[in-house]
C-alpha cells in the first residue's frame, strides 16, 4: 500500500472507511500543522499540555497516543469540543423528528 509523506494511505483521501491507525495518523498530521501554524515547538506544546515530549513526538510520528494525553493536547490547542460530541445522541422531542429521520 502506498502512503503519502505523512504515512496516510490514499484511501483516506478518497472517502473509503478509515482504520483506527489511519484516523490516528490524520489527527496527528492535523495537530502538527496546527502546532506549526501557531509557532509552537513540540517541547512547548508538551510542557503546556503536561504530556511528555516523547509521547507527543511519538504521536506526531505514529498517530498513537493515550486518550487522556490527546485530550490534554486538544484542550491546550482549543480543539476539545468535538470530543464532547462523540457518541452524542439526539433527544427526540416530536414525531416530526422521527418522520424526518432526525434521530440516532
Amino acid at each position: 500500500m502506498s502512503m503519502n509523506k505523512y504515512g496516510i494511505p490514499p484511501e483516506v483521501y478518497f472517502g473509503l472507511p478509515k482504520t483506527p491507525k489511519e484516523i490516528g495518523l490524520e489527527i496527528a498530521h492535523n495537530l502538527k500543522k496546527l502546532r506549526k501554524r501557531r509557532k509552537l515547538s513540540q517541547a512547548e506544546l508538551a510542557e503546556r499540555s503536561s504530556v511528555s515530549y516523547g509521547s507527543l513526538k511519538r504521536f506526531e510520528q505514529t498517530g498513537e497516543i493515550s486518550l487522556e494525553s490527546l485530550l490534554k493536547i486538544a484542550v491546550v490547542m482549543n480543539a476539545s469540543e468535538p470530543f464532547s460530541d462523540l457518541f452524542k445522541t439526539t433527544e427526540i422531542t416530536s414525531i416530526q423528528q422521527i418522520i424526518d429521520g432526525e434521530f440516532d
